[in-house]
C-alpha cells in the first residue's frame, strides 16, 4: 500500500505490544512508544515495578493475583479497604473497591471477569485504597535516548466510576514543591525506560499530599488537548517529528 506510519490514536492498538512489532516487522513506523515501553507500561504490575526500581513512590501493593487465597493473604497483609484493578486495559474496567471482607472474593471475581471481556487478559491486583485522592497526570515526551521532558500536569481528580470527567492544566492549589516533584518523578522514571514518544505518568496524592505512582499511559490520551491548550505545544505533531 505504500505505508509509511501508522499513527495508533488512544484505542487499545495503542498500547499493544504485538502491533508495534507487526508494524516493525513490516517496515512501518508505528507512532508511539518501542515496543520494550509498551512491554513495561501496558501492564501495570510491571509498570509498578519500574517506578519501584527509579526510586517513585508507589501505592502498597501486590503483583499479579492468580486465585483467592493470593487476594486473602494480601488483605491479611494490608488489611482494607483495597482496590481490585485490571493489570491490562483502563477507563475504569475492572475495577472494584472493597470495603468489606465478605466481598473480596466475588469482587475479585468479578473485575477479572470484566477484565477478560473487555481487554483479553483477566489479569488483576491490587493496592490500598485512599478515600478522595487527588488525581494528578504529568504529560511527558521522550526522544527514546533517555532524554525527556514533561509538559507540565493535568488535574483529572473529578471522575464518575473510575472515569475522569474534567481535566484542567495546571493544578489547581497544587503546591509547587510537590508539583516540581512530580515532575521529576516522571522525567526520572520514563528516561530510565528510555521512552520514546508521548506518554503519561499518573499519580494519586492522599489527604497529607503523599504522592503515590499509580501507572503510565503509553499513549496519547484523549485529554492531551487540555495541555495543548496551556502549552502551545501540538502533541501529536511532536509524536509524528
Amino acid at each position: 500500500s505504500g505505508c509509511e506510519a501508522i499513527h495508533p490514536g488512544y484505542g487499545f492498538l495503542s498500547e499493544s505490544p504485538p502491533f508495534a512489532q507487526a508494524c516493525a516487522d513490516a517496515g512501518i513506523t508505528f507512532v508511539g512508544p518501542t515496543v520494550e515501553n509498551l512491554n513495561t507500561f501496558s501492564d501495570k504490575t510491571s509498570a509498578r515495578n519500574a517506578a519501584i526500581a527509579a526510586g517513585v513512590p508507589v501505592m502498597p501493593g501486590s503483583d499479579a493475583l492468580r486465585n483467592a487465597d493470593e487476594v486473602n493473604a494480601f488483605v491479611d497483609e494490608i488489611g482494607l479497604p483495597v482496590i481490585i484493578k485490571a493489570a491490562m486495559g483502563g477507563g475504569g474496567k475492572g475495577m472494584r473497591v472493597v470495603r468489606n471482607r465478605e466481598d473480596l472474593v466475588p469482587f475479585f471475581e468479578s473485575a477479572s471477569s470484566e477484565a477478560l471481556a473487555s481487554f483479553g487478559d483477566g489479569t488483576c491486583f491490587a493496592e490500598r485504597y485512599v478515600e478522595r485522592p487527588r488525581h494528578i497526570e504529568v504529560q511527558i515526551i521522550g526522544d527514546g535516548k533517555g532524554n525527556v521532558i514533561h509538559l507540565w500536569e493535568r488535574d483529572c481528580s473529578i471522575q464518575r466510576r473510575h472515569q475522569k470527567v474534567i481535566e484542567m492544566a495546571p493544578a489547581w492549589s497544587l503546591p509547587m514543591e510537590l508539583r516540581e516533584q512530580l515532575h521529576k518523578y516522571s522525567v526520572d522514571l520514563t528516561s530510565e525506560m528510555k521512552y520514546k514518544n508521548a506518554g503519561t505518568v499518573e499519580f494519586l496524592l492522599d489527604k497529607d499530599n503523599q504522592p503515590y505512582f499509580i501507572e503510565v499511559n503509553p499513549r496519547i490520551q484523549v485529554e492531551h488537548t487540555v495541555t495543548e491548550e496551556v502549552t502551545g505545544i501540538d502533541i501529536v505533531q511532536t509524536q509524528i517529528r
